[in-house]
């Protein structure tokens, strides 16, 4: 679930307001919020520090996009055009191809893990090709399976009769 930065602003102001009305106590005004009372202190002491800038939302959280919204809307193009249009002989997208093309393209280098979520970002998924030979037999195959898997695999052993004992459960 997104945090609604504005949201969580507009409760630390208004824990300001009711800081500098002293009419409330920390348990108090985190009830009012729905927040807890640490909360409550913690933001009590960053207003006393800083004062109310101190408590204003920093702006976005984590690191910054290497590849910027234009860049975003060019390599959606490119992916459009087909892998076969940068060279490729399989029309599969890979995370590793979409990386290389990144890297050609706008001079950013991505792990192909981090590719992946900026493919899921544009709502498009990487294409992972079957990993099966060209010389597969699949008559073979289902063959192998019908008759010697069966014939391999390890049967469950007879039980022996029920034990018995002396001994009384009790």
């Amino acid at each position: 679930m997104a945090r609604d930065f504005d949201e969580l602003e507009r409760r630390r102001l208004a824990a300001v307001k009711m800081f500098e009305k002293a009419e409330l106590n920390n348990s108090q005004i985190g009830r009012r919020l729905q927040v807890s009372n640490q909360t409550v202190s913690r933001w009590r002491k960053q207003y006393q520090a800083g004062g109310k800038q101190a408590l204003r939302k920093a702006g976005r959280a984590g690191r910054k996009p290497k590849l910027e919204a234009g860049q975003l809307d060019r390599l959606v193009d490119l992916l459009k055009q087909g892998p076969e249009r940068q060279g490729y002989e399989t029309p599969l997208w890979t995370s590793d191809r979409v990386g290389r093309l990144v890297q050609r393209e706008f001079g950013v280098d991505y792990h192909a893990g981090h590719v992946w979520k900026i493919l899921r970002q544009l709502n498009w998924s990487p294409q992972r090709p079957v990993g099966r030979a060209i010389e597969r037999n699949e008559t073979a195959i289902e063959d192998w399976k019908k008759v010697r898997w069966p014939a391999l695999k390890k049967k469950p052993r007879k039980r022996a009769g029920k034990s018995s004992s002396s001994m009384k459960a009790g």
